[in-house]
């Protein structure tokens, strides 16, 4: 018997296997090959937009049947923050699950898909020295002093992640948390003088002697601090001025092609889907407008409550709804599109019950001491058995303390933005549904009670209905007033001078959700005439009238 074959096809099966039993979250190359496997489907076609200054690729995934970009359009963008390893997760299962699951959808909507928009601050996660990191590989002196890296990370106790640095002072302004002394929160007027006290720093050391640690590290400029709604000029990691990287400037060219998207949803620290964004007006009215329009406003409400009606979690202190230079406020303020940012997760709130004669209260929420993300996360942690999430405070020896107390620890890096691997497939899938929602709500266009009256001489009457399908508006109230977002065109194809009333081409700024509006013709002559109206971004409707 020959032993070989039996082995072979083992070992066959096992790497097959093992090829998609996915056990931690993939890495470029990993997100490379599942776009690639992907763009084997005849609904979907993969190009690299650019490299980044680290060599990696700036990919875009088209999903789609027939003519893509004449058809309404949603942008998927993971991989904003370098440190959100879930939004890459999330980009690519609902681009699986789009065309294995949901693909009758491409057949009215187009999905444009940035897996990850930070490839070089990513691929941190799986270096030997793992830490939070937002820039990519550009060289920039990040503190402006003439150097450049000069003050990076270090780790301090040979452990692979870059955490806390305590220093136990009589100075310090941070003191154990009352609900677990792992924590370290701000000291408030009601902390005891003789309470033990905490400076607190990251890991590493001040190489340039300026009383400041790890404020120049060894990374460039964040994807999500760079772009130019509120650009943040002179702060770390933004750059000189807006769109300086490649993989920026290369994508916002890929989207200024792409007239037909309505909707954006990105997935990073932002949150307006969960909470959704509130109107501002005396912002609102500003030359340069800072706040969502109040219509905007609206719209966003109705789809926060279609998002929490199918995210089956509640959101634990999302507060975060756009920081300056991020891109989810760009698509919407400098785009003009509807845009929806998530973090796609959240640790949930924990409400420990303890009994009180027999009655069951909250021992989180109940009491002066507070929970804080952190214990929150923690407590969490604990209660799902979600093990190997905190480094415990160990020791070391500090050059810029002497004779002092000085350990490095805490929660670690990447853990409380990311879920462990095992939960993404349902996360994603919930999403799945929720993108699938928002794709069925987009504009309708539809033409109804075409008629044809004649009127002596040749002449003839057309009138049509057109009517907007959709719980949505065919344009924002910003988008509206921006040039990126195309007006309504109504062509009726006869030549000018046979048009005695009408336009052969007229635009309309917008129809508002379920609206109809009333379109005639007098028209001269006999034969066909074609009646074409839409915008690439809500599709087009056509109809042929016989005069």
């Amino acid at each position: 018997m020959n032993l070989k074959l039996p082995c072979l096809l083992l070992l066959s099966i096992f790497f097959a296997f093992s090829s998609y039993s996915q056990q931690d979250y993939p890495t470029n190359r990993q997100v490379e090959k599942r776009l690639k496997q992907m763009a084997n489907s005849a609904n979907a076609k993969l190009i690299s937009l650019t490299k980044t200054k680290g060599g990696q690729d700036i990919w875009a995934l088209q999903l789609g049947k027939g003519d893509l970009e004449n058809k309404p359009a949603i942008a998927i963008s993971g991989g904003v923050e370098g440190f959100h390893l879930l939004s890459v997760e999330l980009a690519l299962q609902i681009s699986e699950k789009i065309l294995q699951e949901h693909s009758e959808i491409l057949d009215q909507t187009t999905f444009y898909v940035f897996p990850n928009m930070s490839p070089d601050a990513y691929a941190q996660y799986f270096s030997d020295m793992r830490y939070e990191r937002r820039g990519n590989s550009a060289k920039i002196d990040q503190d402006r002093d003439g150097e450049i890296s000069e003050d990076p990370y270090e780790d301090l106790n040979n452990d692979g992640w870059i955490s806390k640095l305590r220093v136990e002072s009589p100075m310090g302004d941070y003191v154990p948390h009352q609900s677990d002394s792992r924590v370290l929160v701000k000291a408030d007027e009601k902390a005891k003088r003789d309470e033990k006290r905490y400076m607190l720093y990251s890991e590493g050391i001040d190489n340039d002697k300026d009383e400041k640690f790890n404020e120049d590290p060894e990374e460039g400029i964040a994807f999500n601090k760079s772009l130019t709604y509120k650009f943040p000029y002179f702060e770390a990691y933004a750059g000189d001025f807006p769109v300086s990287q490649p993989e920026s400037r290369a994508l916002l060219d890929y989207l200024f092609e792409r007239w037909n998207i309505f909707a954006f949803v990105s997935f990073g620290p932002a949150n307006n889907l969960s909470k959704p964004l509130k109107f501002n007006k005396a912002e609102a009215e500003k030359r340069v407008v800072t706040s969502m329009l109040e219509k905007d406003v609206k719209l966003n409400e109705m789809i926060s409550e279609i998002y929490n009606e199918t995210i089956p979690y509640e959101a634990y202190n999302q507060d975060n709804q756009g920081t300056d230079g991020d891109f989810f406020q760009w698509a919407y303020f400098h785009f003009g599109r509807l845009s929806f940012s998530t973090p796609g997760w959240w640790v949930p709130e924990v409400k420990e019950e303890k009994t009180e004669n027999g009655v069951q209260t909250d021992s989180v929420s109940n009491g002066d001491i507070k929970p804080t993300a952190e214990t929150n996360f923690l407590t969490w942690a604990e209660k799902e058995v979600v093990e190997d999430v905190f480094l415990p405070w160990t020791e070391v020896e500090h050059p810029d303390f002497p004779n002092q107390k000085v350990e490095v620890g805490g929660i670690k890096p990447f853990a409380m933005s990311n879920p462990p691997y095992q939960m993404t497939d349902s996360i994603a899938s919930n999403h799945t549904d929720f993108i699938i929602k928002l794709a069925e709500m987009q504009p309708k266009l539809e033409l109804h009670n075409l008629k044809t009256e004649k009127l002596g001489g040749g002449l003839t009457r057309v009138t049509v209905d057109l009517f907007n399908n959709s719980p949505l508006p065919t344009h924002s109230e910003l988008g509206g007033k921006s040039r990126w977002l195309q007006k309504l065109q109504i062509r009726l194809s006869k030549d000018k001078k046979d048009i005695l009333a009408g336009n052969t081409i007229k635009l309309v700024d917008k129809l508002e959700a379920y609206e109809k509006k009333t379109l005639s013709w007098i028209v001269k002559g006999s034969g066909t005439a074609n009646l074409r109206i839409g915008a690439p971004h809500t599709g087009f409707v056509e109809s042929n009238v016989k005069l």
